[in-house]
């Protein structure tokens, strides 16, 4: 029977009966990625929960009531403002920082090269570009319930003075992913886990405490200020903090968003390339 007759036709599309089958669409494959995290995420998601409840308890407790009371005593807060409402949003788009380093290094050094599960799924239909972007919108999913998971413990401390802060969860996810892609791209280029200390140690760490997290940049000496400004996170920690407060200037805000967009989309066409590189050639 042709594929072209109607009845071999509707049993092709549903992909419930065996014969002839139309190929997957990108979109089927990308889910079919998508699908596999989430399982693979079913098994292991109560670990996941705890430990990103427990992580915003202890700097509330810490950064914005220890710390915050101290800073509210002697210095009166930030701008006049307190200082855990200054630090909130801050680690809200921090804190998706460190989601993003998770989850894209040694995880993804591990399915490229300890369990070759990336290779295992180019054998299929599915080509690098859908195990990329199905495995970017599952990362975009744990930043999602991390994000969520984290505002909500810090709204219960008294975190955010104002229902504009509910911004900040699209603007953290988007934090993430300037650095899920890029740091997707380092990985692709390794070959054991040492550059991933190196990253941490030299890249994530500073930018945690000097991109404007727990105090203004402009405190920064005058040379290390620029440095800042470049960096995917302090345009997180600046957007953030705008929602946060409801206190949107349009064009910067706007600019914040775009360099992150660009740093995503960068990050995506160099993370492409070296996969590319790596799995299929």
């Amino acid at each position: 029977m042709a594929l072209d007759d109607p009845v071999t036709r509707d049993d092709a599309l549903s992909r419930s009966t065996r014969g002839l089958r139309e190929p997957l669409s990108a979109t089927e494959r990308v889910l079919a990625v998508v699908g596999y995290h989430a399982t693979v995420y079913s098994r292991t998601w109560r670990g996941s929960i705890i430990s990103r409840l427990l992580s915003p308890v202890l700097f509330m407790l810490s950064m914005g009531i220890g710390l915050g009371a101290l800073v509210d005593d002697r210095a009166g807060g930030i701008d006049g403002h307190p200082y855990l409402h200054f630090v909130v949003p801050g680690i809200v788009a921090t804190q998706t920082m460190w989601v993003a380093w998770s989850e894209s290094s040694y995880q993804v050094l591990g399915y490229i090269k300890w369990n070759m599960g990336y290779h295992a799924q180019l054998a299929t239909p599915l080509r690098v570009r859908d195990v990329l972007a199905g495995h970017f919108l599952a990362i975009t999913g744990h930043l999602v319930v991390a994000t969520t998971l984290f505002m909500a413990v810090a709204a219960l401390f008294g975190g955010f003075d104002s229902w504009w802060a509910v911004g900040c969860l699209p603007i953290g996810v988007l934090t993430g992913l300037a650095f899920t892609t890029p740091i997707f791209a380092f990985t692709a280029t390794q070959e054991g886990d040492n550059g991933f200390n190196i990253l941490y140690r030299w890249i994530i760490t500073p930018l945690m405490l000097f991109s404007g997290t727990f105090f203004p940049v402009d405190q920064l000496p005058g040379w290390m200020q620029p440095v800042a400004w470049v960096t995917p996170l302090w345009h997180g920690v600046e957007a953030c903090r705008a929602v946060a407060g409801g206190s949107v200037a349009v064009l910067p805000f706007v600019g914040h968003l775009l360099v992150l967009l660009a740093y995503a989309a960068a990050g995506w066409l160099l993370a492409e390339r070296t996969f590319t590189r790596r799995l299929a050639s």
